[in-house]
């Protein structure tokens, strides 16, 4: 009979790696699996190459220990195998395990659930970029694609302040964006809908709708619904930046209860705030503009086609998830 194993991919930077390896062999007592093999990421590949070792030993589930950029990586090179994927949440944002409902600092029952837990599939997004040049890459996401202030902060806030600071230490990059307040021209389409032209600060493809600080950015976004949401913030100054901070601020406490959601949805439409849904986004940037996926900067791009893989990832939840 084929041996249970489970694969650890972590992040050496980010985890509690002596209490990680505790839980994990408790798990394996408790349920009669294999010893489980580890692979450390290095800082040149995010956890590609780590999680390429990990599947060459044909584990039962890959256990990703790290924040959403390692998430993204490791689950990039998952998913089409079918493996499952358990989140050991250990960053800043951890943005698809909040989005999933899954605790963030429970290491035991976040371990616990790659062994004994149900899986739920969610949405893989998949991003093909063209640079000014013409090179073409090919990468997945599973939280959330952006242009403007997201790539910026994505860029600018180096691993050392997110470490000592948190979220906090996005708050120097956002003001200088919202000050500056500098718009970009783009051509986009939806599906197969006609091109449409704006001006936007920052464009968001999201898979998940949350943010850190429980800032509801994209009310309609799931994870497991089939479908891309995209936001335009698209600003007319302060009092534009100061319509989306408060719509922001009461999405996020209203989401909470099934009344406030349907407030939400009865809310009427702020200008500065463009949504749109559907199965594909392609743009075009008048000039070169970065990019980032789920926390982790891509470059200058100058095209962007973004389309979603139903259900394609297969995460362990346990009893924690929604």
């Amino acid at each position: 009979m084929h041996t249970r194993r489970a694969a650890v991919v972590y992040n050496p930077v980010k985890v509690p790696l002596d209490r990680a390896r505790r839980a994990v062999q408790e798990q394996e007592r408790v349920h009669g699996w294999g010893e489980s093999r580890w692979y450390e990421t290095s800082s040149d590949d995010s956890g590609r190459r780590a999680a390429e070792e990990a599947l060459a030993g044909d584990p039962t589930v890959v256990i990703v220990a790290g924040g959403d950029g390692t998430v993204r990586t490791v689950a990039e090179a998952v998913y089409e195998t079918g493996t499952p994927l358990a989140l050991l949440p250990a960053g800043t944002g951890n943005l698809l395990a909040r989005n999933l409902g899954l605790p963030l600092n429970d290491v035991e029952g976040s371990v616990a659930a790659a062994f004994t837990g149900e899986t739920r599939g969610v949405d893989v997004a998949v991003a093909e970029l063209e640079d000014e040049d013409g090179t073409r890459r090919t990468r997945t996401f599973l939280v959330m694609a952006g242009i403007g202030l997201d790539a910026e902060m994505a860029e600018n806030t180096n691993a050392l302040a997110k470490k000592r600071l948190g979220w906090m230490a996005y708050v120097a990059p956002i003001a200088r964006s919202v000050i500056a307040n500098q718009l970009f021209h783009l051509d986009y389409r939806v599906d197969g809908g006609r091109t449409r032209s704006a001006h936007a600060h920052t464009v968001i493809v999201g898979n998940c709708g949350t943010l850190t600080g429980n800032m509801l950015l994209i009310p309609t976004a799931k994870v497991d619904d089939g479908l891309l949401d995209v936001v335009m913030l698209r600003p007319k100054g302060r009092f534009g930046w100061a319509g989306i901070g408060t719509r922001l601020t009461l999405q996020g406490a209203a989401h909470r209860s099934r009344l406030g959601r349907r407030m939400i949805r009865l809310a009427p439409d702020l200008q500065a705030l463009a949504y749109a849904q559907g199965r594909r986004f392609e743009a075009h940037f008048e000039t070169p503009h970065g990019i980032e996926l789920d926390g982790d900067s891509f470059g200058l791009v100058v095209r962007a086609r973004i389309t979603v893989r139903p259900g394609a990832l297969q995460i362990c939840i346990g009893d924690g998830g929604d």
